[in-house]
């Protein structure tokens, strides 16, 4: 039995990836959500659908005078790879054109128009939260790569709390 590495492995993912003429000239279409910007430059995002999401960053080189935001509807090229330290399968994109406002985002926006028409923002139905939980609740995967994470810290920070996880 050969035993191997973290590292050989993602290695060897991202060589059969990249090796695949597919997977290394891809468009793809999709959503815009959690975009965040480096120090540097890079963007970082999710690109996602009603069936899935994918992972992806656009480097400062390649953005030229492309703008995009969240809830934006794009057509992004790039190549599929993995990006080795954390494991992730990752699109690395090197042009993006918008489509407009994303249907995601659109709901989102009409979900939101509607809970605020019904009150439910109003500083009056606010509520502080408590200095020290008594429950803490969170909605996470249960295959999550950070529920353990999420679980040593609360356990550390209140170890009175009571947490409970909701799939």
């Amino acid at each position: 039995m050969k035993i191997y590495s973290v590292a050989e492995v993602t290695g060897y993912l991202r060589e059969r990836l990249e090796a695949d003429s597919m997977l290394a000239d891809l468009w793809i279409s999709g959503e815009v959500s959690n975009l965040s910007e480096s120090a540097a430059g890079h963007l970082y995002f999710t690109l996602k659908d009603e069936a899935s999401q994918l992972r992806c960053v656009l480097f400062h080189r390649a953005r030229l005078a492309v703008t995009i935001e969240n809830g934006a509807a794009v057509v992004a090229h790039g190549r599929i790879s993995i990006y080795e330290v954390s494991g992730t399968l990752q699109f690395y994109v090197d042009l993006v054109q918008p489509e407009g406002v994303g249907i995601l985002h659109l709901e989102f926006e009409r979900l939101k128009a509607k809970l605020a028409d019904e009150g439910l923002f109003e500083p009056a139905r606010k509520r502080a939260l408590p200095p020290f939980p008594q429950h803490i609740g969170v909605v996470i995967s249960p295959d999550s790569a950070v529920l353990h994470d999420i679980i040593n810290i609360i356990s550390r920070r209140y170890p009175l709390v009571e947490l409970v996880l909701s799939p």
